[in-house]
C-alpha cells in the first residue's frame, strides 16, 4: 500500500514538474543616442541657469563650512568639559 501511495505521488510531483511553463524571454530594444541641436538662445538661457545655479552652490557650500567650524568647535569645548569632569572625578576620590 505504501509503494502504490509513494508511486501516485512520484508521479504527480513529475507530471506537475513537466507541465511548468517556461517564461518568454524578453526583449528589449537597444537605446539609441537622441540628438538635439541646441539654439543660440536655449544656450544662453542654459548658461544664465548654469550660473545661478553654480552661485546658489556656492552660497551653500559656505554655509556648510561656517556650520561645520561651530561644530568643531563645539565638539572641542565638549572634549574640554570631559576632561575637566574626569579631573574631579579623579580629585573627588582621594579626598
Amino acid at each position: 500500500m505504501r509503494a502504490l501511495l509513494l508511486s501516485i505521488l512520484a508521479a504527480a510531483m513529475i507530471v506537475s514538474i513537466g507541465r511548468s511553463q517556461t517564461p518568454m524571454p524578453v526583449v528589449v530594444p537597444a537605446m539609441t543616442p537622441a540628438t538635439t541641436a541646441q539654439s543660440p538662445v536655449t544656450a544662453a538661457v542654459t548658461t544664465a541657469s548654469t550660473q545661478t545655479t553654480l552661485k546658489a552652490l556656492q552660497a551653500i557650500k559656505a554655509a556648510n563650512d561656517e556650520i561645520l567650524k561651530q561644530q568643531a568647535a563645539t565638539l572641542e569645548k565638549l572634549d574640554e568639559m570631559e576632561k575637566a569632569a574626569q579631573e574631579i572625578r579623579i580629585y573627588s576620590k582621594r579626598g
